[in-house]
């Protein structure tokens, strides 16, 4: 739920460019999907495109081996239309405007490699114990085979049906693996792409140029998906040469929100502003996991009493689609800034915000039995309050003007959600951003850049003894470059 609830740096390109501050200003289409008060400040209609060019780098440690990789993608990140009411001059409302807007509010790109040679496990060991826990004879693997048509449901069945784990006895419940004493060398690959993205309508106006106060109405949608394959290559092996588990999974969504937002003048020089927007309320209509394994057998290592080979005959499993339908709510959010303008050469702007991770929620009428339903809600409820806590972002920003041309800088630290630092990694982040435009009486362009450093990890598995599987650890650089062009009418 986290990674559909992530807001980094969205918007124009200059509100990008200044860190994405938003809380007290306003005159740009930044303003339609973040303070909608902001559309007060129109006098003139607009029209407005940013394309996006994205860059993601990535190094990974795995094992005390560095691997790197990349990718770069283009897109649209925003786009919008501002109709403007004629001003009242002699009315205390002075004008009011109608925003559309299209923006990216979370980029999914990401692409990393990760390799080693692990002297304590291999995938098939957390297999191993999966199997161990469940307590299955070979029998009932067997009847769960015929039962499902031929057809696996599971990666315990699946690495049964290949013979890479197998019962201690012919009866027993204990399953182990071959080649459990040599080491294993480890590569794997992970891509993703996707975007959450939001359709907003706002309206908002302006009392006396004093008051600035918006309201807005946010329709999202999410587009996910990741690739990931793990090869094992077993050294020396005696049975299997190597296996590969590949997954992919694929997440669509939509959702709907409102945010309401006041500006305030209190001189010349000072603007205070700030925004509460609801949680997303999402229903996850699709929800796809899918898994194969395959094993490259050494012909002729497995053999009967008749020294026959009766190793796996399919070496190629798929096992069935993992689908999945549920709702979610994301956390509440709510803003607050200031501005101070110096004279006509420009402004600094900050904010700060709030983000309640903790509140996210998940229900599913998915299942069948009721009592199933309630426990993903309860198990999902205990999971984030475990996992996740409220945070508060800043950000930071500044606009120089001279004549039609604009210079900006900005800076966003985005605060670790997480309660707990199980890898020893700290998640916070730093955007930095920079950027320049030209303002004319019926055109405006602006290009701005950001850049985010960050660490992360990833666990291909999981076993009881922690000393026995490791995680990759991952520097992440991305490089937003931004153009908005702009008409007015």
């Amino acid at each position: 739920m986290f990674r559909y609830s992530e807001i980094n740096q969205a918007g124009s390109a200059r509100f990008q460019a200044i860190g994405g501050n938003h809380a007290s200003l306003g005159g740009d289409p930044s303003s339609i999907s973040g303070n909608p008060a902001g559309l007060g400040f129109y006098n003139r209609s607009e029209f407005t495109l940013s394309p996006v060019f994205t860059n993601v780098n990535t190094n990974t440690n795995y094992i005390d081996q560095m691997t790197s990789s990349g990718k770069s993608t283009g897109g649209l990140t925003q786009a919008s239309l501002v109709i403007t009411s004629q001003p009242g001059f002699q009315r205390k409302w002075k004008r009011t405007s109608l925003g559309i807007s299209y923006s990216r509010q979370q980029s999914f790109q990401n692409s990393f490699n990760y390799r080693g040679l692990n002297n304590r496990s291999a995938y098939v060991d957390k297999v191993v114990e999966d199997a161990n826990r469940l307590g299955w004879t070979a029998a009932d693997y067997d009847d769960e085979y015929d039962a499902n048509g031929g057809r696996y449901n599971f990666l315990d069945e699946a690495y049964f049906g290949l013979q890479m784990i197998y019962p201690t006895t012919a009866t027993g419940k204990t399953y182990v693996r071959d080649d459990r004493d040599k080491p294993t060398r480890q590569d794997g690959i992970f891509d993703s792409e996707g975007s959450h993205s939001q359709w907003s309508i706002s309206y908002g106006g302006n009392y006396d140029d004093k008051l600035y106060v918006g309201g807005s109405v946010g329709f999202t949608g999410v587009k996910y998906s990741f690739m990931h394959s793990l090869q094992d290559t077993y050294v020396n092996g005696t049975v299997f040469r190597s296996s590969v588990l590949d997954e992919d999974f694929t997440v669509r969504s939509n959702g709907i929100n409102a945010t309401l937002g006041v500006i305030y003048k209190v001189s010349p020089i000072v603007q205070l502003g700030g925004s509460l927007s609801t949680p997303t309320f999402a229903r996850i209509s699709s929800e796809i996991f899918n898994q194969n394994v395959r094993a490259d057998y050494i012909a002729g290592s497995i053999k009967n009493e008749q020294g026959q080979d009766v190793g796996p005959i399919d070496t190629d499993i798929a096992l069935e689609p993992n689908e999945f339908q549920y709702s979610m709510t994301g956390p509440f959010r709510g803003s607050a800034g200031a501005t101070f303008f110096v004279g006509r050469s420009g402004f600094i702007s900050g904010t700060v915000e709030y983000v309640g991770y903790s509140g996210m929620r998940a229900n599913s009428s998915y299942y069948q039995n009721s009592q199933q339903n309630q426990g993903f809600k309860d198990e999902t409820k205990s999971e984030v309050q475990d996992l996740y806590r409220n945070v508060v972002n800043a950000r930071v920003g500044g606009e120089y003007r001279a004549g039609i041309f604009r210079a900006r800088l900005g800076l966003a630290y985005l605060s670790d959600p997480s309660k707990e630092k199980f890898d020893d990694i700290k998640r916070d982040k730093l955007i930095y951003s920079a950027g320049l435009g030209v303002r004319m009486n019926r055109f405006f362009a602006d290009i701005a850049g950001t850049f985010s450093s960050f660490q992360s990890a990833y666990t291909p598995y999981v076993l009881q003894n922690q000393q026995d599987y490791s995680s990759a650890e991952i520097d992440n650089k991305i490089t937003n470059v931004v153009l908005t062009v702009g008409f007015l009418f």
